[in-house]
């Protein structure tokens, strides 16, 4: 029987765990793209799983848009600016600096989008946000209920915008923090965090009911870098500049 490499880790979904490790591998750039995968049989052998597996993780990649295949002769890393789908690696995520900028995208995204929901939303998107965010405040606030509920909020926002591309997206990256959100919950106060994150969120659909857009940019944005914070995570501060190559 093989011994399973540490650098897949413990198991719960084999193939998951081989695809998660290829896409370290094409992250970190040992992979690059353009460049043709490892056979079948040299994962299986470096990885100590069955070909079975690297088969399965390989069709998993191929659907996430990582690699394509060439009939007869083998598969290939795409190039980033060509994939068709996004994934992103949960071990991946464990990480602050990756962390914080998964904040930096959802501030980005989700700052605007309350602005847009302030100027577009209508009286049932209004109440589907009240909704979300009274069970917030209610009795499974003490709950991973609560959780469900708070990125709810969220995608509601997303849904107010009248734009399904960005509800889309947001609704993607709501499931990407849900473990940012079980991490801070875990890791401060529960009493101090709920009634922060609550009163966060309130303000928030205030701006919304007033209809006005500068505040709700603002109260989400202030929300978006609190819950990072919470989550042990910082947004990146320092400005990208370009070098001077005059």
């Amino acid at each position: 029987m093989k011994q399973i490499s540490a650098a897949i880790g413990a198991v719960e979904h084999l193939p998951s765990k081989v695809a998660s490790y290829i896409n370290r591998e094409i992250s970190s750039g040992r992979l690059k793209p353009g460049e043709q995968m490892p056979t079948e049989n040299h994962l299986a052998e470096r990885l100590g799983v069955s070909r079975n597996v690297v088969r399965e993780a390989i069709s998993q990649l191929r659907a996430d848009g990582v690699v394509r295949a060439r009939q007869g002769v083998g598969a290939f890393v795409m190039e980033a600016e060509q994939r068709l789908a996004i994934r992103l690696d949960p071990e991946e995520l464990k990480n602050s600096d990756n962390t914080g900028q998964l904040f930096e995208l959802r501030n980005t995204l989700e700052t605007e989008a309350a602005g847009l929901a302030a100027v577009r939303r209508s009286d049932e998107s209004l109440a589907k946000i009240k909704r979300a965010l009274d069970r917030m405040a209610g009795e499974e606030r003490w709950e991973d209920g609560s959780i469900d509920a708070d990125l709810l909020f969220h995608r509601e926002i997303a849904r107010a915008t009248g734009n399904e591309y960005i509800y889309t997206f947001i609704c993607f990256i709501c499931e990407q923090i849900r473990r940012s959100i079980h991490f801070a919950r875990n890791t401060n106060p529960l009493h101090e965090l709920v009634e922060i994150n609550v009163a966060e969120h309130v303000e928030v659909y205030d701006a919304l009911v007033a209809g006005d857009p500068g505040r709700a940019r603002e109260k989400m944005r202030t929300h978006i870098a609190g819950a990072a914070e919470r989550a042990g995570a910082t947004l990146p501060s320092k400005p990208i500049t370009k070098k001077n190559t005059e």
